[in-house]
């Protein structure tokens, strides 16, 4: 399958600046859109490989920054900026690069919030989770359960066995795969990488078990 070059877009949207990088599928099946961490970027380890897994099953994906790491700035935007941003800049990739495709929105960590709480207005036909943040560490009674409870597509949440962040429980429409690590995914980032490409094709299909 021929590949196209990857190519960078900056979009505006409510709060400022986001970019995307767009990296097209020859004869794409579907499209993967990714979020960054808070205080990451798109050249996450986890981010960068699951790409490339995408993209070998035939997905076009879009590795989205928001506008606030675009702008230089550390501390993460608050949530529902963040939010905003994101489905301006969906909007805008559903117009141009990823027009006619059946969408899986995700992300790393916040990312991945994110891609959550935004998955019915985006149009969502699924969403990847990488690392969900459960709770902050220590604190397990400031859940976020909600935010992957509310979502009524089909679920991947991939987490380490050993994240501070929590563990999900799985549910009618949510598959948990622990793989070895904490929250960065640091030891085995092929069991990442195969959960996802077991996953991807059966979401777009509407096959996942």
């Amino acid at each position: 399958m021929a590949r196209r070059e990857l190519s960078v877009a900056e979009i505006e949207t409510p709060h400022g600046l986001a970019r995307a990088h767009v990296h097209p599928a020859g004869d794409p099946v579907g499209a993967l859109v990714l979020g960054h961490g808070a205080n990451g970027g798109v050249a996450a380890r986890d981010l960068v490989a699951v790409t490339e897994v995408a993209r070998a099953e035939g997905f076009t994906v879009a590795l989205v920054e928001q506008p606030y790491v675009v702008a230089g700035r550390r501390s993460p935007a608050p949530a529902h900026q963040l939010d905003a941003a994101w489905l301006a800049v969906v909007e805008h990739l559903r117009a141009g690069a990823l027009a006619g495709l059946a969408l899986v929105a995700g992300g790393r960590s916040a990312g991945a919030r994110v891609a959550c709480r935004t998955a019915a207005q985006a149009g969502a036909a699924a969403v990847l989770c990488l690392a969900f943040p459960v709770h902050p560490p220590g604190r397990p009674e400031k859940s976020r359960l909600d935010e992957l409870d509310a979502v009524s597509v089909p679920v991947l949440v991939v987490q380490g066995e050993r994240d501070a962040f929590g563990m999900p429980p799985p549910g009618p429409d949510r598959r948990v795969v622990t793989v070895p690590g904490t929250h960065s995914f640091s030891r085995d980032l092929g069991a990442v990488t195969e959960a996802v490409r077991g996953w991807l094709p059966q979401a777009v299909a509407g096959t996942v078990p």
